[in-house]
């Protein structure tokens, strides 16, 4: 499974942006998929999560301001990314949860950059 994640840039305080992350593979099932970030000089931080019921939840410094949702015909997830602050900046990571050849297996997408201004 390889996953492709994009959507990140450069944005002012306040302002919006949405992540993609595009899977292709044969998968049989997704546990959960989720979006992860990094700031310079942190450890990876989990941001949202969307299990394959649809049950959301948030890390307590974006809920409210965030949104993952995925389309069920693909394996594809999204993260709607609303009153950005610079504190938000981070590299920003797709994680997919799944049973694939039997097994439960983890895969992470390459990451995409989110710098906000302020």
């Amino acid at each position: 499974v390889q996953l492709q994640a994009c959507g990140g840039g450069l944005v002012q305080a306040g302002g919006f942006l949405r992540l993609s992350c595009a899977g292709s593979g044969s998968i049989s099932s997704i546990y959960y998929i989720s979006w992860y970030r990094q700031a310079p000089g942190r450890q990876r931080d989990l941001v949202a999560t969307i299990s394959g019921g649809g049950t959301t939840t948030y890390a307590d410094s974006v809920k409210g301001r965030f949104t993952i949702s995925r389309d069920n015909a693909k394996i594809t997830v999204y993260l709607q990314m609303n009153s950005l602050t610079p504190a938000d900046t981070a590299v920003y990571y797709c994680n997919v949860d799944a049973l694939l050849s039997g097994r439960r297996q983890i895969f992470w997408g390459q990451g995409t950059l989110v710098t906000v201004s302020s």
